[in-house]
């Protein structure tokens, strides 16, 4: 089973930009050891590190030390970007947020070794939280998770599994690798990323941002996962915002900064401390939408704006009518048989999209996503 599911995430969640975007360079004497990646400056407060995965692969991470930051954000990027496309953006974010940031490549992109594989990206994101642990001594209570579309899924695998978590950022983040593609109203065992199902585990407050245009992975998605937070944060939705260029609206840098300095004067959470055992097989998940469905919000409007974190809020509706409104575009399935034999006749898109990151007065292009990533192209009856 756990084959099928990674044959299916390989062909329809992962687009490594092909040949990678940089290259992991070693530095000349002064700084004899240190590593560094060509075609981007990197500035003295750049760390290049490899490092070790509990599924024998090397991932290749970038951390951005920030003298102001009291917070560390850990940056999972989304399917069709590596590092070297990525670097002046997480460098913008670093230095207009006021956070270390801490950037990585999943196996199988840019120069990090092994597949791409959703386990392998759930031991990637782990061994990455670990070095901000043992090397730069970053506590759990002040590591902010950041995942961006399919980077949302090793998001918040890790926040179930950390007690102490400050918070979560989901940016056009999926309910799961199915939902995106098609309207199915429980999990199947093949499904991947089953987000929808993970984060009534997340106990810290939850950031969600999506475009209302999004024609790859549907607003919905945003909605949906937001109503089943324990602690819900004001969302952004963007009027208009699409897939891959959310970073283009004033309204995003300012909201995430807003919310930034609302966790900043929150207090920690205690806990343990320990991340919870996770095996390298798929865990079992539970779909919630059968026992406890929340009201989605159909109106446009957001909620009214509050620099405090909401307290967590129980959800009562248990119709399943509420759910009628995933991904309207797709038509329904009549059976997981076809289902299945249309996902594995399915052949990936091979073109990716550019989009550009303005923050404050700069301007830069950098490949996000494929705009494509979750469609199929072709479908074997």
């Amino acid at each position: 089973m756990g084959g099928v599911t990674s044959t299916m995430a390989a062909k329809f969640a992962f687009f490594p930009p092909s040949p990678p975007s940089y290259e992991v360079t070693t530095a000349k004497a002064k700084e004899e050891g240190k590593l560094g990646m060509s075609g981007v400056v990197l500035k003295e407060s750049v760390d290049v590190l490899k490092l070790d995965t509990k599924r024998g692969n090397q991932v290749v991470a970038v951390y951005i030390k920030n003298p102001a930051a009291r917070l560390t954000v850990l940056y999972s990027h989304g399917n069709a970007a590596d590092l070297g496309q990525m670097y002046e953006l997480f460098y913008e974010l670093s230095f207009h947020l006021r956070v270390n940031l801490m950037g990585y490549d999943y196996s199988g992109y840019g120069q990090s070794t092994g597949k791409p594989s959703e386990q392998n990206t759930y031991c990637d994101i782990e061994a990455v939280y670990r070095c901000l642990e043992e090397k730069y001594g970053v506590k759990e209570e002040d590591v902010i998770l950041y995942g961006q579309s399919v980077g949302s899924g090793p998001t918040l695998d890790l926040a179930t599994r950390l007690p102490r978590l400050r918070a979560v950022i989901l940016h056009s983040p999926i309910m799961s690798g199915l939902r995106v593609m098609y309207p199915v109203k429980r999990t199947y065992w093949f499904d991947i990323y089953k987000n929808i199902d993970k984060i009534p585990f997340v106990n810290c407050p939850i950031l969600v941002i999506h475009g209302t245009s999004d024609d790859v992975v549907d607003w919905s998605h945003g909605k949906q996962l937001w109503e089943l937070c324990k602690e819900k944060y004001e969302p952004l939705w963007i009027k208009g915002g699409n897939h891959c260029d959310l970073e283009l609206y004033p309204q995003y840098i300012k909201h995430v900064k807003k919310f930034i300095s609302a966790i900043e004067k929150s207090h920690p959470r205690h806990g343990s401390g320990q991340i919870m055992d996770q095996t390298g097989n798929a865990r079992n998940s539970t779909d919630f939408r059968e026992t406890s469905t929340p009201n989605t919000d159909q109106n446009e409007k957001c909620r009214p704006s509050t620099d405090k974190i909401e307290k967590p809020r129980l959800s009562t509706d248990h119709r399943e009518k509420s759910r009628t409104s995933i991904d309207k575009r797709e038509k329904s399935r009549k059976s997981v048989d076809r289902l299945e034999k249309a996902i594995n006749g399915t052949d990936p898109p091979e073109k990716a999209r550019n989009s550009i990151d303005r923050l404050g007065n700069m301007m830069r292009s950098v490949r996000l996503c494929n705009i494509d990533c979750f469609k199929p192209t072709a479908t074997v009856v």
